[in-house]
């Protein structure tokens, strides 16, 4: 069954706030995934241990339903502001309306979305343009659009012969891929790679290019490379 979001008496505030954000001052983030949430876990444990002090994680939106992987690690959670307690989890299947996202967002008290290997492409509401983040494993815009994701991107990166591969942090926009790029962090393609070894290697550049890249952003300090 779908988990619903939260009752009225638990919703917490949704008033979309400004950086800079600090550790007394966190940003709210919702967090939204499609897989096995290795990159919000990742994103959790950077709001604990000094990594990324500046936000906690306030409610997760799972495509994939109650029963898997990504959405037990994400019940599992605790508070990220160290509170301990739990994050709500909402099972939202298809392909949302920008009117449902930023309803949803709002009831989960979140003013910036982070994309945690979410798989489909969403309709940006006018009021979250600039607040939805995404990571893709390679340096875009080469490798990107629309099913390029997971294994197929490292297939096409070791086809392509290049030396470099990476990832890219971008804003997200209503293109696959698409919006103005945050950071970039490469990593080298080595003889006798696979895909799974270079999946590998560029998850580890991920995990922190991610947490670089939101804090940069939640300070205040972010410049922005234009979409190509």
């Amino acid at each position: 069954m779908a988990y619903p979001p939260p009752h009225a008496s638990t919703v917490r505030s949704s008033g979309l706030r400004k950086p800079p954000f600090s550790a007394a001052n966190p940003a709210r983030l919702v967090v939204i995934i499609s897989g096995a949430g290795r990159t919000l876990l990742n994103l959790h444990e950077a709001t604990r241990d000094g990594r990324l002090p500046s936000a906690r994680i306030t409610g997760v939106i799972s495509s994939s339903p109650p029963g898997s992987e990504g959405f037990e690690r994400a019940r599992a959670l605790g508070g990220g502001g160290g509170g301990g307690a739990a994050v709500p989890v909402v099972h939202l299947p298809g392909h949302p309306t920008a009117a449902a996202l930023e309803q949803l967002v709002m009831e989960l008290g979140g003013d910036y979305i982070v994309l945690a290997g979410y798989l489909k492409r969403l309709e940006v509401p006018a009021s979250l343009a600039g607040r939805i983040v995404n990571i893709h494993p390679a340096l875009l815009p080469d490798f990107g659009g629309k099913g390029m994701y997971g294994r197929r991107v490292h297939e096409a990166v070791l086809a392509s012969g290049v030396a470099v591969s990476g990832c890219t942090v971008h804003l997200v926009d209503s293109e696959y891929d698409h919006g103005p790029v945050l950071l970039r962090r490469t990593c080298p393609v080595l003889d006798g790679d696979t895909p799974e070894t270079l999946a590998a290697r560029v998850f580890q550049v991920e995990r922190e290019a991610y947490v670089e890249a939101i804090g940069t952003l939640l300070a205040g300090r972010t410049v922005l490379e234009a979409a190509k």
